[in-house]
């Protein structure tokens, strides 16, 4: 492939990233609590549903079986199925049906929508990635996460805004249809940025039944020890973060206008940081991005375990800068970890591994951590005999695990290494 077509695959492929992030703002988070109340969902079946993403990393494992060189199109096929079934999340809650009915959809949709996402998505990297000169995967990483997010400011509080508007009007339904209709308009975007941008010769990995190919990852132990890093990191996430969106909402009362400015500094504060831990991570290594980038994640989980109504929305500025400052480099770690432990044909395989292991876990955590929030809410916001909201409790668990997570960076990593 020649360096025209490599440089307009690599443009393409951070117009895809930004894209698919701006679908993704629209389902996750406050906008999916605000659809889940409208149906009249609790707290932790909200949380649950939120987890679906991290469940999702499971069906990744559906894609060892496709084995094949080209995959552009079957990429794009899913990806087109995948956010249509996100859009018709904001319609069922205008469909003419009982709630019952409307709520079998609402979680059939999203589960459905997930599975076909992850069952494409390690193929679907495999390929873009291909495009990425490996000594400048960091750097690259980086600049696609930062127009991602410098788009998805500006998507979050107009969108934000607008849900707002037809909230207060009593005309919430208006803004499930305008934002179906943008979900839409995104969706053929980006499968325009899909379909221009090419796809390299891939290697074709030798044809083995699913079992053969699974024992051939996890025989790795670089593999498996960059996948306990995955479970931990998945577990501390879902732990505490899929009930943040009821949080905000409800115990804070925070308007989706100010939730979106949160989103904002966030954003910027992971623009200023990903194009460092990119250099930072080429210049070193990363290993040392991600012990870094884990001490700043956990001191965001220490303040949201001290939030409360009276200093909610300085709690979760301070949460939502030291959250920003830490994603500017896990994501791109603990992926480009796999791709600096594994051969090109076996690299797909590994993340789908990694991520459907940390997927099922981090799942798991959430409905297990689900019983103890409705258990806190219903019991007056007490726990332990003293006066405190649920999700304080799961962000000091969700800091715990962290701070294991980092201790074992140094056991696994870092004194290998030396």
């Amino acid at each position: 492939m020649n360096s025209k077509d490599l440089k307009r695959g690599q443009l393409m492929y951070l117009f895809e990233a930004a894209l698919e992030y701006l679908i993704s703002i629209l389902v996750a988070s406050s906008f999916l609590a605000t659809l889940t109340k409208e149906l009249g969902f609790s707290d932790s079946l909200t949380g649950i549903l939120s987890s679906v993403i991290s469940l999702g990393c499971l069906f990744q494992m559906l894609s060892v079986f496709l084995r094949r060189k080209q995959v552009k199109s079957f990429v794009i096929i899913m990806s087109v199925v995948n956010q249509l079934l996100f859009m018709l999340l904001y319609v069922i809650p205008i469909f003419p049906v009982s709630g019952k009915c409307k709520t079998v959809l609402f979680v059939a949709s999203i589960f459905s929508a997930y599975l076909i996402y992850y069952f494409a998505h390690p193929k679907k990297i495999n390929w873009l990635m291909s495009l990425v000169d490996d000594h400048h995967r960091g750097r690259f990483t980086a600049n696609k996460e930062i127009l991602s997010l410098i788009a998805g400011m500006s998507f979050s509080y107009g969108m934000g805004a607008l849900v707002d508007y037809f909230s207060e009007k009593g005309e919430v339904r208006t803004a499930f249809v305008l934002s179906a209709v943008v979900i839409f308009v995104l969706m053929l975007l980006h499968t325009l940025t899909m379909v221009l941008t090419p796809e390299p010769e891939i290697p074709e990995a030798p044809k083995k039944d699913i079992l053969h190919s699974i024992r051939d990852v996890v025989g790795n132990k670089d593999v498996i020890h960059v996948t306990v890093l995955f479970v931990l990191y998945y577990i501390s996430t879902y732990v505490a973060t899929p009930f943040y969106g009821t949080y905000e909402i409800h115990e804070l009362g925070f308007s989706l206008k100010f939730v979106s400015i949160l989103s904002i500094i966030r954003s910027i504060v992971r623009i200023l940081f990903s194009r460092f831990w990119g250099s930072y991570a080429d210049k070193t290594s990363f290993t040392n991005m991600i012990q870094k980038c884990l001490m700043i994640l956990g001191l965001g989980y220490l303040f949201i375990a001290f939030t409360v109504p009276s200093n909610g929305a300085l709690m979760y500025i301070l949460y939502s800068i030291c959250h920003g400052a830490a994603l500017g480099g896990i994501n791109s770690a603990l992926i480009n970890l796999v791709f600096d432990y594994v051969p090109f044909e076996k690299r797909a395989d590994s993340l789908a591994v990694c991520q459907a292991a940390s997927g099922l876990c981090g799942f798991l955590a959430t409905l297990a951590f689900s019983p103890l929030v409705s258990y806190i809410q219903s019991n007056g916001n007490r726990f332990l005999g003293l006066n405190v909201y649920a999700q304080q409790v799961v962000s000091a668990v969700a800091f715990i695990i962290v701070m294991i997570a980092l201790l074992y960076v140094r056991m696994a990593f870092v004194r290998k290494k030396a």
